[in-house]
């Protein structure tokens, strides 16, 4: 059966993906400068003999065909860049470029499709139509590599019924993936803002237009925004991260400046918010004597699960896992990038759990010591191939 063909080949390759996955997290490269990553890519794809063209500078975009007569058309995707972030693991394929490290798993991403293309080659004469891998840079900085590969052509000729991505999560267990249906992952916009006043000695606030205090008030009132402007039913997320006033225990600084992070999941509530934002926090500013540069960079939409096309991964899924080990997760007001692709085609876009406590595997995404059970990259890689080729109708 085809189940059982498929779990003996990812089980034959796992080691090879295995190593695939440990010379890229060795290697790490940032956002639009995935370049040796790149290179490894089509490499591997020429080994395995699948074709591929260059696409948004480093991305990489590989068809296989299958030899039964099909127009079917499936993409794959992963995405390839790492975090600035400096690795706290002591572990033997540790990065080793300083400050940059897979603290997301893209590195599990891109060697897990890789993997997925090995066993489709070997399989090509059991199914028709064409599976596309996508492999993307840059889904950690906006404007993000989905966009701009989009723009390029990578969902035409051919064009794809479906796009189906996974994304690692250490909270799952590995054995297991979770996915939701409709909308599952947040917008997300950067928030860049400058309160300028007048500065002094703090003995003498009243010569002063104290910018500290003005954002102070700006922070603290753009919090209504979401707490009583948002319909409470709408997720809605507004946090600061970053503070800079840049004085002294006695010193008021000419100038405040801050950073933030706001997420949601409807754009039509996303602009109003902006609009709203941006003209409570000049109105403050300008009430108290000062000045405020509101800027906003907008960033990925909310990401939207196709309700049909994630009923039918969840059904193949348990059918290859095991309907206990297929859950349904909340709502994730995370951003991806994977939403551009979300919003131009029926898509798909699961965790694959690679979380384990017993060796010690739970930290979060995004930190120095994120790991990943590499028993993962064997399930992710096989439920992948078995997911396309069902999707394809073999």
């Amino acid at each position: 059966m085809l189940k059982e063909r498929i779990q003996e080949l990812a089980k034959q390759i796992h080691p090879e993906v295995v190593a695939f996955r440990r010379h890229l997290h060795a290697n790490p490269e940032l956002s639009f400068e995935e370049y040796n990553t790149s290179a490894f890519v089509k490499a591997t794809l020429d080994k395995l003999g699948v074709p591929w063209s260059a696409m948004a500078n480093t991305g990489v975009v590989g068809l296989i065909k299958g030899e039964k007569p099909s127009d079917a058309v499936i993409a794959l995707r992963a995405d390839m860049d790492a975090l600035p972030i400096k690795e706290a693991n002591e572990v033997p394929y540790k990065s080793t470029q300083p400050g940059v490290m897979h603290a997301c798993g893209h590195d599990v991403h891109t060697s897990s499709l890789l993997g997925v293309a090995s066993i489709l080659q070997q399989l090509r004469s059991c199914f028709g139509g064409t599976v596309k891998l996508i492999f993307q840079p840059a889904e950690e900085k906006i404007p993000g590599g989905a966009a701009q590969m989009i723009k390029e052509g990578v969902l035409e000729s051919p064009k794809p019924m479906t796009v189906i991505g996974q994304h690692v999560m250490p909270s799952l267990p590995v054995g297991t993936v979770g996915v939701r249906p409709g909308k599952f992952m947040a917008s997300n916009d950067e928030l860049y803002i400058t309160i300028t006043g007048k500065g002094g000695h703090g003995a003498q606030p009243q010569q002063n237009i104290d910018p500290v205090v003005i954002a102070s008030q700006i922070i603290l009132s753009l919090q209504q925004i979401v707490s009583r402007v948002a319909n409470p039913q709408m997720p809605t997320v507004l946090s600061f991260g970053k503070v800079i006033a840049n004085g002294a225990t006695n010193i008021i600084p000419d100038e405040v400046y801050i950073e933030g992070t706001f997420r949601t999941m409807d754009e039509a509530w996303r602009k109003e918010a902006h609009e709203r934002m941006k003209k409570m926090a000049e109105g403050i500013a300008e009430s108290m004597g000062a000045t405020c540069d509101f800027k906003i960079l907008q960033g990925y939409p909310f990401l939207i699960n196709e309700e049909q096309t994630t009923a039918r991964f969840r059904a193949f899924a348990a059918e290859y896992l095991g309907q206990e080990n297929v859950t349904e997760v909340d709502i994730w007001m995370a951003a991806e990038d994977f939403s551009y692709y979300s919003h131009q085609a029926d898509a798909c876009f699961y965790m694959l759990g690679v979380g384990n406590e017993e060796k010690g595997i739970i930290s979060s995404l995004h930190t120095p010591t994120f790991e990943v059970d590499e028993a993962a990259l064997e399930i992710g890689v096989g439920l992948m191939a078995f997911v396309a080729l069902n999707c394809l109708d073999i």
